[in-house]
């Protein structure tokens, strides 16, 4: 059992996977495509993908604003989500995703890579940020007491 993490992007996804224990994500790769609407490719990847780790759980990361409020950038996700849902039959978790890019961003910068290179990466690490937050939330949810057990079922 693997969850997978994605970081959908206006013209690229970032895709992470759980070890199989459920305690780290590691990046996978970032999935293109030419334009925003087609996604039939991009879809077909992600079910690759799945087949290949054995995935049973999606995590998406949904950009929320800074405010908590939801612009057309959640809209188009949940849409995503949807389709991924409906073509593979497995649930998808949306969990925020605020400051992934940043703090994907500064890592980078902080272990010295170059700029051109930052963007070549940037979306497959924030995947990586986005899949870990959910394993650590849900551990430390299902350690938890039981009003913290409470709050992860709802």
């Amino acid at each position: 059992m693997r969850i997978m993490g994605l970081d959908f992007g206006s013209k690229t996804v970032g895709v992470a996977v759980s070890d199989p224990l459920l305690i780290t994500a590691q990046g996978i790769e970032i999935i293109r495509r030419k334009e925003e609407n087609k996604l039939r490719r991009t879809l077909a990847r992600i079910e690759e993908l799945i087949l290949e780790y054995e995935v049973t759980e999606i995590v998406l990361g949904l950009p929320r604003h800074m405010n908590a409020t939801e612009g057309e950038r959640v809209a188009l996700t949940r849409e995503f989500g949807e389709k991924l849902s409906r073509r593979t039959a497995l649930p998808v978790t949306y969990w925020d995703e605020r400051l992934t890019t940043v703090l994907a961003e500064r890592t980078m910068m902080e272990a010295g890579v170059r700029r051109e290179e930052r963007r070549e990466h940037v979306d497959r690490i924030a995947a990586v940020l986005i899949l870990q937050g959910f394993l650590d939330f849900r551990k430390n949810a299902k350690n938890g007491t039981e009003s913290e057990k409470k709050a992860w079922k709802e």
